[in-house]
Protein backbone atom coordinates (compact mmCIF):
# COMPACT_ATOMS: atom_id res chain seq x y z
CA UNK A 1 0.00 0.00 0.00
CA UNK A 2 1.26 3.37 -0.54
CA UNK A 3 1.24 6.46 1.45
CA UNK A 4 1.68 9.70 -0.18
CA UNK A 5 1.72 11.69 3.08
CA UNK A 6 1.52 12.13 6.79
CA UNK A 7 -2.32 12.21 6.56
CA UNK A 8 -2.74 9.44 4.75
CA UNK A 9 0.37 7.39 7.09
CA UNK A 10 -1.85 8.43 10.31
CA UNK A 11 -5.25 7.57 8.94
CA UNK A 12 -3.97 4.08 8.56
CA UNK A 13 -2.80 3.69 12.10
CA UNK A 14 -6.11 5.04 13.18
CA UNK A 15 -7.72 2.38 11.18
CA UNK A 16 -5.56 -0.06 12.80
CA UNK A 17 -6.10 1.29 16.81
CA UNK A 18 -9.73 0.64 15.87
CA UNK A 19 -8.96 -2.71 15.41
CA UNK A 20 -8.37 -3.07 19.13
CA UNK A 21 -11.75 -1.33 20.09
CA UNK A 22 -12.79 -4.28 22.13
CA UNK A 23 -9.49 -5.66 23.76
CA UNK A 24 -7.10 -3.48 24.73
CA UNK A 25 -8.03 -1.95 27.91
CA UNK A 26 -7.07 -0.98 30.85
CA UNK A 27 -4.49 -0.03 28.06
CA UNK A 28 -5.49 2.35 25.08
CA UNK A 29 -6.04 1.54 21.56
CA UNK A 30 -2.83 2.63 19.55
CA UNK A 31 -2.43 1.73 16.32
CA UNK A 32 1.08 1.67 14.40
CA UNK A 33 2.01 2.00 10.56
CA UNK A 34 6.15 1.71 9.62
CA UNK A 35 6.28 3.60 6.17
CA UNK A 36 9.56 3.81 3.86
CA UNK A 37 9.29 5.20 0.54
CA UNK A 38 6.07 5.31 0.52
CA UNK A 39 5.46 1.97 1.25
CA UNK A 40 3.74 0.62 3.42
CA UNK A 41 6.02 -2.01 5.18
CA UNK A 42 4.92 -2.72 8.87
CA UNK A 43 1.51 -2.19 10.71
CA UNK A 44 0.34 -3.21 14.32
CA UNK A 45 -2.26 -2.77 16.95
CA UNK A 46 -1.60 -3.10 20.65
CA UNK A 47 -2.65 -6.24 22.00
CA UNK A 48 -4.66 -7.30 25.20
CA UNK A 49 -2.58 -6.13 28.65
CA UNK A 50 0.60 -7.70 28.88
CA UNK A 51 0.80 -8.57 25.19
CA UNK A 52 2.49 -6.30 22.69
CA UNK A 53 2.32 -2.45 22.05
CA UNK A 54 1.37 -1.27 18.48
CA UNK A 55 4.95 -0.32 18.01
CA UNK A 56 6.45 -3.63 18.74
CA UNK A 57 3.58 -5.38 16.13
CA UNK A 58 4.45 -2.97 13.79
CA UNK A 59 8.51 -4.21 13.59
CA UNK A 60 7.95 -7.60 14.24
CA UNK A 61 5.62 -7.58 10.98
CA UNK A 62 7.94 -5.53 8.86
CA UNK A 63 10.83 -7.98 10.07
CA UNK A 64 8.64 -11.50 9.08
CA UNK A 65 7.81 -9.37 5.68
CA UNK A 66 11.68 -8.91 5.30
CA UNK A 67 11.65 -5.32 5.07
CA UNK A 68 15.04 -3.14 6.74
CA UNK A 69 12.88 -0.33 8.65
CA UNK A 70 15.90 2.00 9.44
CA UNK A 71 15.05 5.17 8.21
CA UNK A 72 11.80 4.70 7.81
CA UNK A 73 9.14 6.81 9.26
CA UNK A 74 6.18 5.35 12.09
CA UNK A 75 3.06 6.33 12.12
CA UNK A 76 1.64 6.10 15.57
CA UNK A 77 -1.53 7.23 17.45
CA UNK A 78 -0.34 7.87 20.58
CA UNK A 79 3.42 8.71 22.09
CA UNK A 80 5.40 5.50 22.35
CA UNK A 81 5.71 4.24 25.90
CA UNK A 82 8.23 5.19 27.85
CA UNK A 83 7.85 2.88 30.73
CA UNK A 84 8.14 -0.74 32.18
CA UNK A 85 5.01 -1.79 32.83
CA UNK A 86 3.96 -5.96 31.37
CA UNK A 87 6.03 -5.00 28.77
CA UNK A 88 9.29 -2.92 27.95
CA UNK A 89 9.35 0.66 26.82
CA UNK A 90 8.04 0.59 22.87
CA UNK A 91 10.05 3.77 22.71
CA UNK A 92 13.60 1.75 23.19
CA UNK A 93 12.18 -0.62 20.57
CA UNK A 94 12.39 2.34 17.79
CA UNK A 95 15.53 3.62 18.56
CA UNK A 96 17.41 0.20 18.59
CA UNK A 97 15.13 -0.04 15.17
CA UNK A 98 16.97 3.18 13.64
CA UNK A 99 13.95 4.11 12.92
CA UNK A 100 14.23 8.01 11.01
CA UNK A 101 10.71 9.68 12.36
CA UNK A 102 8.06 9.04 14.36
CA UNK A 103 4.43 11.17 13.95
CA UNK A 104 2.18 10.97 16.92
CA UNK A 105 -1.32 12.21 16.89
CA UNK A 106 -0.95 12.99 20.77
CA UNK A 107 1.38 13.05 23.56
CA UNK A 108 0.21 10.22 26.69
CA UNK A 109 -1.80 11.58 29.33
CA UNK A 110 0.31 8.87 31.40
CA UNK A 111 2.19 11.11 34.07
CA UNK A 112 4.56 7.72 33.45
CA UNK A 113 5.03 8.88 30.14
CA UNK A 114 4.11 12.58 29.33
CA UNK A 115 6.55 13.71 26.85
CA UNK A 116 9.22 11.32 27.89
CA UNK A 117 8.83 8.62 25.34
CA UNK A 118 9.43 11.31 22.37
CA UNK A 119 12.41 13.16 24.21
CA UNK A 120 13.93 9.54 24.18
CA UNK A 121 13.39 9.06 20.47
CA UNK A 122 14.68 12.47 19.74
CA UNK A 123 17.44 12.66 21.78
CA UNK A 124 18.57 9.51 19.94
CA UNK A 125 18.62 11.55 16.69
CA UNK A 126 14.76 10.61 15.51
CA UNK A 127 12.93 13.39 14.02
CA UNK A 128 9.45 13.40 16.33
CA UNK A 129 6.46 15.53 15.39
CA UNK A 130 2.69 15.49 17.28
CA UNK A 131 -0.88 17.18 16.58
CA UNK A 132 -1.91 15.49 13.54
CA UNK A 133 -5.31 14.00 13.94
CA UNK A 134 -5.24 14.19 17.41
CA UNK A 135 -8.54 15.00 17.71
CA UNK A 136 -9.12 11.19 16.59
CA UNK A 137 -6.96 10.03 18.49
CA UNK A 138 -8.49 11.28 21.66
CA UNK A 139 -11.70 9.84 20.82
CA UNK A 140 -10.81 6.37 20.52
CA UNK A 141 -9.55 6.62 23.80
CA UNK A 142 -11.83 9.17 25.57
CA UNK A 143 -11.96 6.35 28.75
CA UNK A 144 -8.16 6.60 28.82
CA UNK A 145 -7.53 10.31 29.31
CA UNK A 146 -10.31 10.41 31.59
CA UNK A 147 -8.43 8.19 34.10
CA UNK A 148 -5.16 9.33 33.58
CA UNK A 149 -6.53 13.16 33.70
CA UNK A 150 -9.33 12.89 36.50
CA UNK A 151 -8.75 9.42 37.93
CA UNK A 152 -11.93 8.05 36.98
CA UNK A 153 -13.68 6.84 33.88
CA UNK A 154 -15.79 8.45 30.92
CA UNK A 155 -19.19 7.52 32.00
CA UNK A 156 -21.54 7.23 29.18
CA UNK A 157 -25.55 6.91 30.23
CA UNK A 158 -27.25 4.79 27.58
CA UNK A 159 -31.00 5.89 26.91
CA UNK A 160 -33.93 3.98 24.63
CA UNK A 161 -36.95 6.27 24.15
CA UNK A 162 -39.85 7.84 22.34
CA UNK A 163 -39.42 10.89 20.33
CA UNK A 164 -41.62 12.31 23.64
CA UNK A 165 -39.14 11.00 26.76
CA UNK A 166 -40.41 7.97 27.72
CA UNK A 167 -38.39 4.78 28.14
CA UNK A 168 -41.47 2.29 29.60
CA UNK A 169 -44.52 2.23 30.05
CA UNK A 170 -45.96 2.52 34.27
CA UNK A 171 -46.10 -1.59 33.91
CA UNK A 172 -42.26 -1.78 33.13
CA UNK A 173 -42.90 -3.06 29.71
CA UNK A 174 -39.93 -1.45 27.27
CA UNK A 175 -39.72 -4.23 24.45
CA UNK A 176 -39.44 -2.69 21.88
CA UNK A 177 -39.15 1.40 21.83
CA UNK A 178 -36.53 1.17 19.53
CA UNK A 179 -35.62 -0.89 16.42
CA UNK A 180 -33.66 -3.87 15.75
CA UNK A 181 -30.96 -1.48 14.52
CA UNK A 182 -30.90 0.55 17.44
CA UNK A 183 -30.68 -2.03 19.42
CA UNK A 184 -27.64 -3.57 17.91
CA UNK A 185 -25.32 -0.24 17.80
CA UNK A 186 -26.35 -0.45 21.52
CA UNK A 187 -24.60 -3.65 22.00
CA UNK A 188 -21.60 -2.07 19.75
CA UNK A 189 -21.20 0.61 22.49
CA UNK A 190 -21.62 -1.75 25.21
CA UNK A 191 -18.57 -3.65 23.66
CA UNK A 192 -16.05 -1.04 23.45
CA UNK A 193 -16.40 -0.38 27.00
CA UNK A 194 -14.87 -1.73 30.32
CA UNK A 195 -17.42 -1.76 32.33
CA UNK A 196 -21.37 -1.83 32.55
CA UNK A 197 -23.27 -0.59 35.01
CA UNK A 198 -27.28 -0.80 36.40
CA UNK A 199 -28.79 -0.95 39.60
CA UNK A 200 -31.11 -3.38 41.17
CA UNK A 201 -34.12 -1.55 40.65
CA UNK A 202 -33.39 -2.60 37.00
CA UNK A 203 -32.37 -6.31 37.85
CA UNK A 204 -35.46 -6.78 39.62
CA UNK A 205 -37.42 -5.21 36.78
CA UNK A 206 -35.62 -7.07 33.67
CA UNK A 207 -33.58 -9.39 35.09
CA UNK A 208 -31.61 -8.24 32.46
CA UNK A 209 -27.95 -10.13 31.37
CA UNK A 210 -25.77 -7.15 30.81
CA UNK A 211 -23.80 -8.64 27.92
CA UNK A 212 -23.01 -8.22 24.63
CA UNK A 213 -24.67 -10.16 22.29
CA UNK A 214 -25.52 -8.44 18.91
CA UNK A 215 -21.99 -8.12 18.04
CA UNK A 216 -18.93 -10.05 17.93
CA UNK A 217 -16.67 -9.07 20.87
CA UNK A 218 -13.57 -11.30 22.20
CA UNK A 219 -14.15 -10.51 25.74
CA UNK A 220 -17.69 -9.03 27.59
CA UNK A 221 -17.23 -6.30 29.94
CA UNK A 222 -17.49 -6.37 33.82
CA UNK A 223 -20.95 -6.18 35.32
CA UNK A 224 -21.46 -4.11 38.14
CA UNK A 225 -24.41 -3.29 40.70
CA UNK A 226 -25.62 -0.71 42.19
CA UNK A 227 -27.63 -2.32 45.17
CA UNK A 228 -27.68 0.04 48.58
CA UNK A 229 -29.22 -2.55 50.78
CA UNK A 230 -27.75 -5.72 48.92
CA UNK A 231 -31.01 -7.03 47.78
CA UNK A 232 -29.63 -8.96 44.73
CA UNK A 233 -30.98 -12.55 44.46
CA UNK A 234 -28.58 -15.52 43.92
CA UNK A 235 -30.35 -16.56 40.73
CA UNK A 236 -30.24 -13.00 39.17
CA UNK A 237 -29.00 -13.30 35.46
CA UNK A 238 -26.24 -10.71 35.86
CA UNK A 239 -24.58 -12.73 38.05
CA UNK A 240 -24.37 -15.97 35.21
CA UNK A 241 -20.35 -17.16 35.16
CA UNK A 242 -19.50 -14.69 38.22
CA UNK A 243 -17.29 -11.57 38.26
CA UNK A 244 -20.15 -9.23 39.03
CA UNK A 245 -19.29 -6.26 41.08
CA UNK A 246 -22.33 -5.45 43.44
CA UNK A 247 -21.61 -2.07 44.92
CA UNK A 248 -24.18 -2.16 48.53
CA UNK A 249 -24.19 0.82 51.34
CA UNK A 250 -24.50 -1.97 53.92
CA UNK A 251 -22.56 -5.07 55.23
CA UNK A 252 -24.35 -8.49 55.10
CA UNK A 253 -21.53 -10.87 55.86
CA UNK A 254 -23.32 -14.03 55.05
CA UNK A 255 -24.49 -12.38 51.41
CA UNK A 256 -21.54 -11.19 51.04
CA UNK A 257 -19.94 -14.40 51.37
CA UNK A 258 -22.15 -16.11 49.49
CA UNK A 259 -21.76 -13.69 46.31
CA UNK A 260 -17.94 -14.21 46.65
CA UNK A 261 -18.13 -17.73 46.82
CA UNK A 262 -20.01 -17.75 43.44
CA UNK A 263 -16.95 -15.79 41.84
CA UNK A 264 -18.15 -12.23 42.61
CA UNK A 265 -17.12 -9.12 44.79
CA UNK A 266 -19.08 -6.92 47.30
CA UNK A 267 -17.67 -3.57 47.04
CA UNK A 268 -18.81 -1.14 50.25
CA UNK A 269 -19.25 2.37 49.67
CA UNK A 270 -21.91 3.76 51.52
CA UNK A 271 -22.77 7.24 52.06
CA UNK A 272 -23.88 10.00 54.88
CA UNK A 273 -27.50 9.09 53.54
CA UNK A 274 -26.95 5.11 53.36
CA UNK A 275 -26.74 5.06 50.34
CA UNK A 276 -24.08 4.38 47.63
CA UNK A 277 -21.44 7.01 47.42
CA UNK A 278 -21.37 7.43 43.45
CA UNK A 279 -18.52 9.87 43.30
CA UNK A 280 -16.64 7.61 45.55
CA UNK A 281 -17.38 4.97 43.33
CA UNK A 282 -15.98 6.28 40.54
CA UNK A 283 -12.65 7.13 41.92
CA UNK A 284 -12.97 3.11 43.15
CA UNK A 285 -13.64 2.62 38.82
CA UNK A 286 -10.81 4.21 38.24
CA UNK A 287 -8.07 2.78 40.76
CA UNK A 288 -9.46 -0.86 39.30
CA UNK A 289 -8.34 0.37 35.84
CA UNK A 290 -11.73 0.78 34.22
CA UNK A 291 -11.51 3.16 31.22
CA UNK A 292 -15.25 3.81 29.89
CA UNK A 293 -18.00 2.85 31.99
CA UNK A 294 -21.37 2.58 30.30
CA UNK A 295 -24.52 2.67 32.35
CA UNK A 296 -27.81 0.68 31.72
CA UNK A 297 -30.06 1.63 34.63
CA UNK A 298 -34.04 3.24 35.37
CA UNK A 299 -34.58 6.56 36.09
CA UNK A 300 -33.81 6.90 39.46
CA UNK A 301 -30.06 6.17 39.41
CA UNK A 302 -29.72 7.64 35.83
CA UNK A 303 -31.21 10.82 38.24
CA UNK A 304 -28.74 10.23 40.66
CA UNK A 305 -25.47 9.68 38.54
CA UNK A 306 -26.23 13.14 36.43
CA UNK A 307 -27.09 15.02 40.30
CA UNK A 308 -23.71 13.43 41.27
CA UNK A 309 -21.90 14.77 38.51
CA UNK A 310 -20.73 11.26 37.60
CA UNK A 311 -22.02 11.43 33.69
CA UNK A 312 -20.02 12.97 31.04
CA UNK A 313 -21.93 11.55 27.72
CA UNK A 314 -25.91 10.89 27.07
CA UNK A 315 -26.46 7.61 24.56
CA UNK A 316 -29.98 8.44 23.52
CA UNK A 317 -31.93 6.25 21.21
CA UNK A 318 -35.34 8.54 19.91
CA UNK A 319 -37.53 6.23 18.27
CA UNK A 320 -40.07 7.92 16.08
CA UNK A 321 -43.06 7.67 18.25
CA UNK A 322 -45.09 8.71 20.87
CA UNK A 323 -45.96 6.85 24.30
CA UNK A 324 -47.39 9.61 26.34
CA UNK A 325 -47.68 9.62 30.55
CA UNK A 326 -45.14 7.12 31.30
CA UNK A 327 -41.91 6.41 32.69
CA UNK A 328 -39.03 8.79 31.39
CA UNK A 329 -35.17 8.62 30.89
CA UNK A 330 -34.05 10.84 34.26
CA UNK A 331 -35.85 11.67 37.53
CA UNK A 332 -34.31 14.54 38.45
CA UNK A 333 -35.79 17.46 40.58
CA UNK A 334 -38.59 20.00 39.32
CA UNK A 335 -37.04 23.86 38.28
CA UNK A 336 -38.48 26.79 39.55
CA UNK A 337 -35.75 28.39 37.40
CA UNK A 338 -34.79 27.72 33.76
CA UNK A 339 -30.96 29.14 34.37
CA UNK A 340 -30.24 26.34 36.58
CA UNK A 341 -30.79 23.80 33.79
CA UNK A 342 -27.96 21.40 33.09
CA UNK A 343 -26.38 22.74 30.00
CA UNK A 344 -25.31 19.64 27.84
CA UNK A 345 -23.84 20.28 23.73
CA UNK A 346 -24.60 17.92 21.13
CA UNK A 347 -21.62 15.81 19.84
CA UNK A 348 -23.12 14.02 17.19
CA UNK A 349 -26.48 13.33 15.67
CA UNK A 350 -27.09 10.01 13.27
CA UNK A 351 -29.93 8.04 12.26
CA UNK A 352 -29.55 4.64 12.80
CA UNK A 353 -32.38 2.09 11.07
CA UNK A 354 -35.29 4.17 12.00
CA UNK A 355 -34.58 5.97 15.08
CA UNK A 356 -32.29 8.67 16.01
CA UNK A 357 -28.97 8.36 17.98
CA UNK A 358 -27.97 11.24 19.92
CA UNK A 359 -24.68 12.07 22.01
CA UNK A 360 -24.67 15.07 24.03
CA UNK A 361 -21.70 15.70 26.82
CA UNK A 362 -22.08 17.41 29.79
CA UNK A 363 -18.20 17.41 30.36
CA UNK A 364 -15.37 18.30 28.12
CA UNK A 365 -11.91 16.62 29.39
Amino acid sequence: MQILNDLDGMQLALEWAAKGLYTTSPNPRIGCVIVKDGLVIGTGVTQPAGQAHAEVQALADAAARGHDVRGATAYVTLEPCNHHGRTPPCSDALVRAGLGRVVAAMTDPNPLVAGQGLAKLAAAGIAVSTGLLAEQAYELNIGFFSRMRRGRPWVRLKAAASLDGMTALHNGRSQWITGAAARADGHAWRARTCAILTGIGTVKADNPQLTVRAVDTPRQPRRIVVDSRLEIDAAARVLDGGGTWIVAAVANPAKQASLHAAGNEVILLPNAAGKVDLAQLMDELGRRQINELHVEAGSKLNGSLIRAGCVDELLVYLAPCLIGDAQGMFALPALTELDRKQQLKFHEVKQVGDDLRILARFNPL
